[in-house]
């Protein structure tokens, strides 16, 4: 490549027909989540430093080493955004949508950490994420679950496993924090160094932990589930039993945590095999006290987000994506006048067939050189119009997808015929 034109390491193209891919989950995920009653919040990609220190955790490895943050010209301290709630909830509050009603918002859109790259994980990543506030029981949470469970069903994914678990209150966290500290202040020495470190700022962070040594440790830890008071304990085999009764399986971890200060109560994980190691697909739970924390009224709340790059490996490694993009028709001419009035039937097609994917041949060529293109496209018909047809009103129909004999259509003909084709 000459000079140095090139992308951001981490920071990926999107390119055809990988990019179909991602409009069919969008189309899909947008299609189940509207009609459940959640409106779509547009959130700029830029907010104040400050909001995600105060509700994701200035301890966090996001904010310690991940984030993108910047001064910009008035000394304001800015961060792309590392993540969507933070900035769903400051929307909210802004607008005062929080106040005295209830409220299902989903987003979609890039995100930025400075992460080591790898296959599934970039530093511009996308998520759909879906939040509901003002609603306190466990009724929500089944739901939000449900609709994720849905997208599952509707792309046909089976390889992915429900985990949950609760963190229980401010109260029940700070009693099993002091059990938790005082069994791995036993192991202290044989904790990986990030889990040191953890161990006196944020020590339920290190249940979080991918280091192996740490990871033996923990097999023995308490579990927070003995350290629920009795309205968490209930809340969480109501969680259960909705569950049960809508028929999604899942597991109890009680290892769960999240990576995120402002989980409080249920938490929630769908991971997969299919990708190598267990991997997180879809994660979420609850943030009850984040509202008032970023200054609005006491409001309950629940999310979650998927990431949109390993929910597309993990579609293709499932063999679940449908050659996308393809065109329906090629629509080639030979002449001048054949070229003029095919662009014309080709916009009243495309208006009069919904969904059709028709592409015209431009720049001329012959015959030859044109059903080339077509069929490099993967168009499953080429249309032909020269003099003859012109001179009828006729088109000749190659099919290049299958073992048939073409055939002349009139163009009173096309609508019907081309409609067939796009129901298939």
């Amino acid at each position: 490549m000459s000079g140095d034109v090139r992308a951001i390491r981490g920071f990926n193209d999107i390119l055809p027909p990988s990019s179909g891919h991602w409009q069919m989950v969008e189309h899909i995920a947008a299609d189940i989540l509207g009609r459940a009653g959640y409106g779509e919040i547009r959130l700029p990609l830029v907010e104040s430093t400050s909001l995600f220190a105060r509700s994701i955790g200035a301890s966090t490895d996001i904010v310690e080493k991940e984030m993108y943050t910047f001064e910009d010209r008035n000394g304001d301290s800015l961060s792309l955004r590392p993540e969507g709630t933070a900035s769903c909830v400051r929307a909210g509050i802004s607008h005062g949508l929080f106040n005295g009603s209830q409220q299902r918002l989903w987003y979609r859109g890039p995100m930025f950490r400075h992460e080591r790259p790898q296959k599934g994980r970039y530093r511009q990543f996308h998520q759909i994420g879906a939040e509901a506030f003002g609603i306190a029981g466990a009724d929500i949470e089944a739901e939000l679950i449900a609709l994720s469970a849905e997208l599952w069903r509707r792309l046909g994914l089976d390889r992915v496993t429900l985990k949950i678990n609760s963190l229980g209150s401010v109260e029940d966290r700070a009693r099993y924090r002091e059990a938790l500290v005082d069994y791995l202040k036993k192991h202290e020495q044989d904790l990986d160094e990030d889990s040191r470190r953890r161990l006196s700022q944020n020590p339920m962070r290190i249940l979080d932990s991918k280091a192996e040594q740490t990871q033996a440790i923990l097999q023995n830890a308490p579990h927070i589930t003995d350290y629920l008071d009795e309205n968490n304990t209930s809340h969480f085999a109501e969680l259960c039993r909705r569950l049960d009764a809508l028929g999604i399986e899942y597991e109890k971890d009680p290892f769960l945590v999240r990576g995120l200060d402002y989980y409080t109560g249920t938490v929630f994980e769908w991971v997969t095999d299919a990708l190598g190691a267990q991997d997180a697909v879809c994660s979420g739970g609850r943030y009850d006290g984040l509202v008032e924390q970023l200054g609005g009224r006491a409001t309950p709340a629940i999310g979650w987000a998927l990431g949109m790059e390993r929910l597309i490996l993990l579609a293709e490694a499932c063999d679940r994506l449908p050659e996308s993009g393809a065109p329906h028709v090629y629509f080639v001419t030979l002449g001048l006048e054949a070229e003029c009035e095919a662009m014309v039937l080709a916009q009243q097609l495309r208006s009069q067939v919904p969904s059709l994917r028709l592409v015209l041949n431009m720049g001329s060529g012959s015959l030859k050189a044109q059903l080339r293109r077509a069929d490099k496209a993967r168009a499953g018909v080429a249309l032909i119009m020269g003099d003859a047809e012109l001179e009828q009103h006729r088109v000749t129909v190659k099919f290049l997808r299958e073992k048939r004999d073409q055939q002349a259509l009139d163009w009173g003909d096309l609508k019907e015929f081309l409609r067939v084709r796009v129901a298939e």
